[in-house]
């Protein structure tokens, strides 16, 4: 094993530029994860598929990413840090011109497949290598740059994807990787060259990654074809279900008592890095759910466009750009769990007002919350990597790092699961009680009626404007009770935080130092 040596934090240009670098590649790499939702009906049409079909350009990046980031850990060790982060940059750039190049819907798949799992470690070693970048005092504001492209990414990728794909053509929507990770690759390779992390020959821990692979996999596409197959009515789903399962019962029994575990599951004996990692995880789980799910309300039953709804999202971003500096500049003063406890609060007061919308509810109150919400954000994430990554030795800020992203990606996929299953069910059962009102027996139904009828309409046609302004009213009332529960969500959350201990010396100086 090479002897561990101790870089000096970066300075001036070389850390500005090093920043830059690795905030990019973040950048690119959560885009790739919500860029191609939008353009799915054009990749499908144009390879001759169902949109159905389609959706496992989504899913096979999912399952794939979902499989390697938790691998981050045992793979640093092996590689190095600084190898490991240009390899899988370029793999993505060249995974990413593959899948322009696509000639149908099975290489699409195939290398949407290679460029979520190649994409793994990006996220959690650009958060290591960043943090390595910054002395401890400033290690908040590493952070800072860290979370902004984190959050923007998500928001933005739709509405780039939209526009490639009107202007221009779908494969655009990958190409565009290929100029951004060749710059950011050499520009990380240019400032971190010569501060490689030391390596050792790890024995490869070959049943603990089959299990990984077998149970993470089940899950994703358990959650990923959930809804599309209904659920536990479908056995595809409850095999899935079951294999995740059991999966995970021994890949937990192996890894814990295999001497050189793959993914290194001791990290959740520390306090800090299980409740921290948690509250990130159930947190971006409800906000990645409600993400979803606001855009939808607004595309089906508002009659806004994707480019309209796009518009009302893009505000978040706003606020949580200009204050996340501010966190990170000031978040080794105070204690984090207070910055946490606000960030809950914020997002819990936002979803609260959201489940007041109602269908006469105009472009500028909708857009109010969103514009909000960037406070929130902006004390989300630094905070809560702080708490997590907390008091870590050197050796275990990549695994510590690789796990707690897993957990965040799987819970933003079990969100996105939930929340729009119990929208459609809530609809379904609201729809139901709705219709019963309509009936000969109620006046307003028989006069709404009889004026359709007035109007030119057969009773059919009457009855069909009724049922989908029911529809309309159903789906309403579900999406109130799914924001007034996600408001409910995030302020339980708060208690989860203060079950961490306090760091001391804030804003993940402990990580910071433990990163050099």
């Amino acid at each position: 094993m090479s002897a561990p040596k101790v870089y000096p934090p970066l300075t001036g240009s070389a850390r500005a530029l090093g920043t830059l670098a690795l905030s990019t590649a973040t950048f690119m790499n959560v885009l790739d994860t919500s860029i191609a939702n939008v353009s799915l009906p054009a990749i499908s049409g144009d390879l001759g598929v169902s949109t159905v079909q389609g959706t496992w350009v989504i899913t096979s990046f999912a399952v794939a990413n979902a499989i390697s980031v938790p691998l981050t850990g045992w793979l640093t060790q092996r590689i190095g840090q600084v190898r490991l982060f240009i390899g899988s940059v370029l793999m993505f750039v060249l995974a990413s011109w593959l899948c322009g190049l696509a000639p149908n819907m099975t290489m699409l798949i195939a290398f949407r497949a290679l460029q979520g799992f190649v994409a793994g470690p990006m996220i959690p070693l650009s958060q290591t290598l960043l943090l390595s970048s910054y002395p401890p005092s400033k290690a908040g504001l590493a952070m800072a740059m860290w979370s902004i492209t984190t959050l923007v990414a998500p928001i933005m990728g739709p509405l780039l994807g939209g526009w490639i794909t009107d202007n221009v053509s779908w494969p655009w929507i990958f190409y565009i990787n290929v100029p951004v990770g060749l710059l950011s690759a050499a520009a990380t390779w240019m400032i971190f060259r010569d501060r490689e992390t030391a390596t050792r020959k790890l024995p490869i821990d070959s049943v603990g990654l089959a299990l990984l692979v077998v149970w993470v996999g089940s899950l994703q596409l358990m959650l990923d074809k959930g809804k599309e197959l209904d659920w536990f009515h479908s056995p595809l789903i409850v095999a899935f279900a079951v294999t995740a399962v059991v999966g995970f019962a021994f890949f937990l029994v192996w890894e814990l008592t295999d001497e050189h575990p793959v993914v290194d599951l001791s990290l959740f004996k520390r306090r800090n890095f299980w409740s921290g990692a948690l509250a990130t995880a159930v947190g971006y789980g409800v906000f990645f759910g409600n993400v979803v799910l606001l855009p939808l309300w607004l595309q089906q039953f508002m009659g806004y466009t994707a480019t309209q709804a796009g518009m009302i999202m893009a505000p978040v971003g706003v606020l949580a750009i200009v204050l996340s500096p501010v966190v990170g500049l000031t978040v080794n003063r105070f204690d984090p769990r207070i910055y946490a406890s606000l960030s809950f609060v914020v997002f819990g007061v936002v979803l609260w007002m959201r489940s007041h919308f109602t269908m006469q509810t105009d472009f500028q109150t909708i857009m109010i919350p969103t514009l909000i919400q960037g406070v929130a954000m902006a004390c989300f994430f630094i905070p809560l990597v702080t708490i997590t990554l907390s008091g870590l030795e050197p050796a275990r800020i990549p695994a510590a790092s690789g796990l707690s992203n897993f957990t965040r990606i799987t819970a933003g996929a079990m969100g996105t699961s939930i929340a729009t299953t119990l929208w459609e069910d809530r609809a379904n059962m609201h729809h139901a009680q709705l219709a019963e009102a309509i009936h000969n027996g109620n006046p307003a139904a028989v006069q709404t009626l009889r004026q359709l009828e007035a109007g030119g309409m057969s009773h059919d046609q009457a009855l069909g404007v009724v049922n989908n302004l029911v529809t309309q009213q159903a789906f309403m009332i579900s999406t109130q009770e799914i924001f007034y529960g996600s408001a409910i969500l995030f302020i339980s959350l708060i208690a989860l935080v203060w079950l961490a201990r306090r760091t001391h010396g804030g804003a993940g100086a402990d990580a910071a130092a433990g990163a050099h």
